[in-house]
Formats: structure tokens, C-alpha cells, sequence
């Protein structure tokens, strides 16, 4: 029980825990890393041309608790990916774990936005295909150490999202 209420209180505060860390990483960095594994994640899909609804849009991701934003745009095929902008087509928010969660297929989409734990604002019809778009996403694709460290990422915070007395609740009725 002891090792429950742990993992459970350190799922829940990594958020706050990482915060600082990560905003002493400079953007360009931040920006590097992300464009990396977006190249990467996305690589079929680009070359399928699955991105040109965002061709000179601008998409903004929030990672809330992080405090952390970036807005990604689709130009002449490569995604590119700035610090600040004035506007935004729409935005997708949400927690950390959340958002672990739903790249670790753990969680639908759908079901954090009826949860209201996803935020999706702006264009509904870009919304919808950027979401459909990550829906559609092949994790096999991935390289197999980071399909195997997300897969087990994602199932450590699911996990630990959960409460223990959950998890006993959960025991009882088995």
C-alpha cells in the first residue's frame, strides 16, 4: 500500500516537479528535440501528404501544468515548430499525464474532451483532423525502444493516476 501511495503522489506531482527543469531548457533545444521526433513520429505521414491541412496554419500545443507551448505549423513539407506566435488556427491542452496517456494509446481523445481533461479550441474542422490525424497514428512505426519506453511510460502513470483505494476497490470486485 505504502509503494501505491507513492507512485500514485509522484504520477500526480511530476508535473510540478518537472516544471522548473524544463523551463530552464532553451527554446531552441526544446524546439530541436520536438521537431526531431515529430520528423520522426510523423514520417509516413508527411510523405503521404496526411499534414497538408496545415499547410500555413498554425496548430499551438499547451502542456498546462508544464506551462510549456509551441505552435506548429506544415511549410513546403517540413513541420516547423516556434516559440510564440499572435494567433493560432486552433489549440489543442491538457495535462501531462494526459497527454502521455493519450501518445501511449492508454486514453481516447474523445473521452479526455468529454472529460473536459483535453481542450480543443479554434477551428472545429482542424481540430477534428488533427485529431483524427494522431488517432490514425501507428505506433509500430515507431523505432521499438521508444514504442517500448512510451508503452511502459504511459502504463506507469495510468497506473499511478489511479488511487489506491481504487486499485482495492478494483481487488474486491475481481
Amino acid at each position: 500500500m505504502l509503494l501505491k501511495n507513492l507512485h500514485h503522489k509522484l504520477v500526480l506531482q511530476a508535473p510540478q516537479l518537472l516544471r522548473l527543469p524544463v523551463s530552464l531548457i532553451p527554446f531552441a533545444a526544446k524546439k530541436a528535440a520536438m521537431v526531431f521526433i515529430l520528423q520522426r513520429v510523423f514520417k509516413e505521414a508527411l510523405e503521404d501528404g496526411d499534414f497538408e491541412f496545415l499547410e500555413d496554419r498554425l496548430l499551438k500545443v499547451s502542456v498546462d501544468d508544464l506551462q510549456l507551448s509551441c505552435f506548429i505549423t506544415l511549410q513546403q513539407g517540413q513541420l516547423l515548430v516556434q516559440e510564440q506566435s499572435d494567433s493560432f488556427d486552433v489549440s489543442f491542452a491538457a495535462g501531462l499525464n494526459d497527454l502521455i496517456l493519450i501518445a501511449g494509446r492508454k486514453e481516447d481523445p474523445d473521452s479526455l474532451f468529454f472529460q473536459r481533461r483535453l481542450r480543443i479550441e479554434g477551428d472545429t474542422e482542424l481540430g477534428l483532423e488533427v485529431k483524427n490525424l494522431i488517432d490514425s497514428l501507428d505506433l509500430d512505426e515507431l523505432p521499438k525502444i521508444v514504442r517500448l519506453a512510451l508503452n511502459d511510460l504511459a502504463l506507469f502513470v495510468q497506473k499511478g493516476i489511479q488511487t489506491p483505494e481504487m486499485t482495492l476497490e478494483r481487488a474486491a470486485t475481481i
